[in-house]
């Protein structure tokens, strides 16, 4: 594949270190299946079948994890990260010695099924929001390690991302405010973070209206996250707004069932957890073909 990788799906250190850690995790000592059933000089053809609908996301990691167990294998993107995917697609193309398609098998399906869920689930999500203004965030609530491809698969599905870390927006929430000491001092805290690192955005979370109306008397705020409020409060905070400020951010209590009635109230942003802490890894299958002499 040519250019550079879409949705943040380049393998950087990050993502290098975590499929050494998978294969090494997986193959150990070695492959003794593959060692002694199958013969060391076998060419084979392989191809990953969705087994389900839905998007897919991750196919540069797992075309790297064929690569890093056997960079002789030709590998073949048929359906590249943000596509849909029909039940019966072909997504990838494998071929080289079987026992090395086999040694990578697993380890390439485990990045490629669920990354692709998360895809799949937030394109589900935007899918329900689509036409309201609304757009779905992630969240923090990722797989320790992977974060940075779980918020990529979110990006293919259609998503946005949220803050990546506690470095990159200040998000003071309600166990903040307990200890900070009140509007004055928050303001003061405010002005403080401004003038120290003027590139990071500042959040603040709201469970109630009355809340958002003291906070938009705030200077230098750019986000309130609406905590688990109902939607005519949400109403309420989006026509207290009226359209300047601080953008609006709805959290807590979001599902398939609630998103787009939320959406309808005219927030901003709805942050979803389930994108990728509930989110189920697509069915996928590497389909296994000998190759004759002649091919």
């Amino acid at each position: 594949m040519g250019g550079a990788p879409r949705y943040g799906f380049g393998v950087d250190e990050r993502t290098s270190t975590l499929i050494d850690l998978a294969l090494a995790e997986d193959i150990g000592p070695g492959d003794v299946t593959s060692s002694y059933f199958v013969p060391e000089h076998r060419e084979a053809r392989g191809l990953i079948l969705a087994k389900a609908e839905g998007v897919v996301a991750g196919v540069e990691v797992a075309e790297e994890v064929f690569k890093r167990v056997d960079d002789e294998t030709t590998v073949k993107v048929l359906l590249e990260s943000g596509n849909h995917v029909n039940s019966g697609a072909y997504v990838i193309e494998v071929r080289g010695k079987a026992r090395s398609l086999l040694t990578a098998e697993r380890v390439a399906l485990n990045f490629l099924q669920r990354l692709s869920g998360v895809a799949t689930k937030t394109r589900q999500f935007v899918e329900l929001t689509d036409g309201t203004g609304a757009k779905i965030l992630d969240t923090r609530k990722t797989t320790p390690g992977w974060r940075a491809l779980e918020k990529a698969a979110v990006i293919a599905g259609g998503g946005m991302n949220h803050r990546m870390g506690l470095y990159d927006r200040a998000m003071v929430k309600d166990n903040h405010l307990v200890v900070q000491g009140g509007i004055e001092a928050l303001q003061k805290a405010i002005n403080q973070l401004r003038a120290d690192k003027p590139g990071v955005e500042i959040e603040l979370e709201a469970d109630c209206p009355d809340q958002v109306e003291a906070f938009l008397k705030l200077d230098g705020v750019d986000y309130i996250l609406l905590d688990n409020m109902n939607n005519d409060s949400l109403r309420r905070a989006v026509e207290m707004r009226e359209g300047m400020g601080p953008l609006l951010e709805a959290s807590g209590g979001v599902n398939l069932e609630t998103v787009a009635e939320i959406a309808e109230t005219g927030v901003n942003f709805i942050s979803v957890g389930a994108l990728t802490h509930s989110a189920v890894a697509l069915d996928l299958s590497l389909e296994f073909t000998e190759l004759s002499g002649g091919e």
